[in-house]
């Protein structure tokens, strides 16, 4: 069946409709990962978003047990071509069947190159995958230059408090969209993580006595988040050690004062050098968002600059001043991506008085 990936600049490619055949609008948005597609599917970050995968072939080694979540996220997929036939020890199934039971529709075989190339030049843009060969464009346009994400947070966290035991640290998980691999990162160090829902009170969250508070990453525009960022600005002026990933590194910024803003295109990959501003050293390291922290605008006496993207200079971190926070951009715990960077779940833990 053919399908089509019309977006808001009037660009239209033309592929065959792989998953559900429903009707999608959402963001366009590229990740530049040769593998992880799973860990890309499930992902929390990236609800209100359709995915285009720049590797030319996805699927190869087909559905394995690493889902970061219950169920996939992503509005639509897009690949240049897909596996017919997925060879791995552990395939549990074809990507085409996932994509199917999680009732996310997709195109395939169109020049993902040429659309990465438009994004990158133009920017970010909305976009609509339809299997309607008689679609009218000056009906479409209008709907897709309308379109937002919302509040893609509250859609995404979880509906009630969980807990993984430990005989270690005691760790409260704000779930902002949360991947599963950052709890179990702090789990396989010993820590009892509990996981909260986005809108717990922080009154709640203090109210357990945690030793540290971990904010996870989440999709869409941080400054969606009123009511988060007001709970966790008292996190923030409790004594409680804090560490912040993605999202919930934009959000304790918004919370202190600081500014974020929407990035051309966004990073989202596993190649992404960052600089530790401490050490000098660089690491590789997987990312996934599209707004960034407005270092232009940050007061020293609030924070300072601990990680900077190498490609283009952006914020990739901040050390509160006078605090026991620190928050970064990018993923430390990876999946996909590399591990270069997993060593800031030990500072964390040293920051909460080391392991016992």
């Amino acid at each position: 069946m053919k399908a089509f990936l019309i977006l808001e600049d009037g660009t239209v490619f033309c592929g065959e409709s792989i998953g559900s055949t429903r009707e999608v609008i959402s963001e366009i948005v590229f990740n530049t990962s040769m593998t992880g597609y799973l860990e890309v599917l499930t992902d929390p970050s990236y609800a209100g978003q359709a995915v285009c995968m720049t590797y030319p072939l996805i699927g190869n080694y087909g559905i394995t047990p690493d889902m970061e979540s219950k169920r996939s996220w992503v509005d639509g997929y897009i690949v240049r071509e897909l596996s017919r036939i997925p060879s791995n020890f552990r395939c549990q199934g074809t990507i085409q069947d996932f994509l199917k039971e999680q009732d996310i529709p997709g195109i395939a075989g169109i020049d993902t190159r040429a659309l990465t190339k438009l994004l990158r030049d133009k920017g970010t843009m909305n976009g609509m995958i339809t299997t309607n060969e008689n679609y009218n464009l000056e009906e479409i346009l209008p709907r897709l230059k309308e379109y937002r994400t919302g509040d893609v947070v509250s859609k995404v966290t979880c509906d009630a408090p969980s807990k993984l035991a430990g005989k270690g640290k005691k760790v409260a998980l704000l779930d902002l969209g949360a991947k599963k691999n950052i709890a179990k990162s702090l789990n396989d160090r010993g820590c009892e993580v509990t996981i909260y829902p986005a809108h717990t009170t922080a009154e709640e969250i203090l109210g357990s006595n945690p030793d540290g508070i971990m904010l996870s990453n989440g999709p869409g525009d941080p400054k969606d988040c009123g009511p988060i960022i007001d709970e966790i600005k008292k996190l923030y002026d409790s004594e409680v050690p804090i560490f912040a990933i993605c999202l919930g590194h934009q959000l304790m910024a918004l919370a202190t004062g600081c500014d974020t803003h929407k990035m051309k295109y966004g990073h989202r990959g596993g190649n992404h050098p960052v600089k530790d501003l401490e050490t000098g050293r660089v690491y590789i390291s997987s990312q996934n968002h599209g707004y960034v922290v407005d270092v232009d605008k940050l007061d020293p006496k609030v924070a300072t600059p601990a990680f900077v993207n190498v490609n283009d200079g952006t914020n990739e971190g901040l050390k509160y001043t006078g605090k026991n926070i620190f928050t970064v951009q990018f993923h430390p715990e990876a999946c996909p991506g590399p591990q270069d960077s997993g060593y800031l779940f030990d500072r964390f833990i040293e920051m909460m008085g080391g392991a016992q």
